[in-house]
């Protein structure tokens, strides 16, 4: 929990965003200073990011010149303690980034997530000193990404059924098996792949699973190429593949046999992180569709003047809102130290399947006009549904959801 007396900087990323410069808050606010937050996120999104990843999205191309300005606006660092040059911010202000960006492109979002909650998140928290020494400080200035390697080609969902080995030889883990569907493994400014691998046998018969980090350009690490996605077309995603790969001994992250369950601590904060994306997402369309049902006339009047058009529109605004109530308060309960993995899931389950409702029907508002790729409602539709995937699936949530309610599964 971040102390009320923490503070972090905003550093000018650019000069036409003049609200960015000199900003400070308090990482445990009052409402006023996290509208304040919100924003300097918001308008960065609005004056730098919209007006170009539209052509950078169709290109498929990786935004560094957007990931290195929201490095100066000290995003990457935003959760993180001011005492490791964070931002001393929480899981709340981390979510309002998240939902801001989000509401103008997710795959940019998603880098910043992914960066921070899967690359920066897992050294900081378990990491020896050596390697937090070696790795935090360009992690949280967001000078490098680090990738985080769980999901495997013969499984998705049953991630702990890993099938990725490391083994001792010598002084060195002799990692072999495959990744899939890796955030950040592949850019420019990628320093490693953390990867869960099977490194033994429990006593209770079961798999020994220990995370392990791989820096890029270690013989044996074959990065592959990017995938030609649906959505996220920005965000950089590919397998990896590690072939007789050698690394130090210490080059555990945390203690051997946990990986799993360390991973399983981060993601319940990274589905919160999520939902807070998705609902930038829906916000995002609901945007979109109020802006033109107000402009765009038929039958001599604007859409929006149709009731049939009009209450489509307020359902979008009602997903929107119980999406935000939904995250703000797992976030909330998550810095509080309270339970939150129920509220995790439906934060998760319920924003994700609002962004895909309010993807659908924005994209219905528009017409034609909407299947266009030129639109941004287009590229929220082919955004949206990865987001009751990863993360864990809806039906992951709704399992996870009903185990915490006690239900005999």
């Amino acid at each position: 929990m971040v102390d009320s007396a923490t503070r972090f900087r905003f550093a000018s990323h650019a000069p036409q965003v003049k609200p960015c410069d000199d900003v400070r808050m308090s990482g445990h606010t009052a409402s006023d200073d996290r509208e304040t937050f919100r924003g300097v996120v918001a308008d960065f999104a609005r004056s730098v990011v919209a007006p170009v990843i539209g052509e950078k999205y169709e290109k498929g191309e990786f935004p560094v010149d957007l990931v290195e300005q929201m490095a100066h606006l000290g995003l990457f660092g935003l959760p993180f303690p001011e005492s490791i040059g964070g931002g001393g911010g929480d899981l709340l202000d981390f979510g309002i980034a998240l939902e801001e960006i989000g509401r103008v492109d997710s795959s940019l979002a998603i880098t910043l997530e992914a960066a921070v909650s899967l690359g920066a998140t897992p050294i900081h928290r378990f990491g020896s000193a050596s390697q937090q020494d070696r790795w935090l400080p360009d992690l949280i200035s967001g000078r490098a990404l680090g990738a985080f390697g769980l999901t495997e080609p013969s499984g998705g969902s049953d991630a702990g059924n890993t099938q990725t080995t490391a083994a001792v030889i010598g002084d060195s883990w002799q990692l072999n098996g495959e990744k899939c569907f890796i955030t950040n493994a592949g850019t420019s400014l990628t320093v490693f792949v953390t990867a869960t691998a099977a490194t033994g046998v429990r006593e209770d018969g079961r798999q020994e699973i220990s995370t392990i980090l791989v820096p890029t350009g270690a013989a044996g690490l074959d990065v592959g190429p990017a995938y030609s996605k649906v959505g996220w077309r920005c965000s950089d995603t590919r397998p990896v593949a590690f072939v007789d790969c050698q690394v130090p001994l210490d080059n555990v992250v945390g203690e051997r046999g946990r990986g799993y369950a360390q991973f399983l601590s981060i993601l319940d904060e990274g589905r919160i992180a999520i939902a807070a994306l998705s609902t930038g997402l829906a916000q995002g369309c609901l945007d979109e569709a109020v802006r033109y049902s107000k402009q765009r006339e038929a039958f001599g009047r604007p859409i929006g003047a149709h009731q049939g058009l009009a209450f489509q529109i307020a359902d979008m605004a009602a997903r929107v809102h119980t999406s935000r109530l939904a995250w703000e308060d797992a976030a909330w309960r998550c810095v509080n130290r309270r339970p939150f993995k129920q509220q995790a899931a439906i934060a998760k389950l319920v924003s994700s399947e609002a962004a895909m409702d309010n993807a659908r029907t924005a994209t219905q508002v528009f017409g034609g006009s909407g299947f266009m790729n030129d639109a941004p409602v287009g590229r929220f539709y082919r955004d949206a549904k990865v987001l009751e995937i990863g993360e864990g699936t809806s039906e992951i949530q709704r399992l996870l959801i009903a185990r915490e309610l006690g239900l005999p599964l």
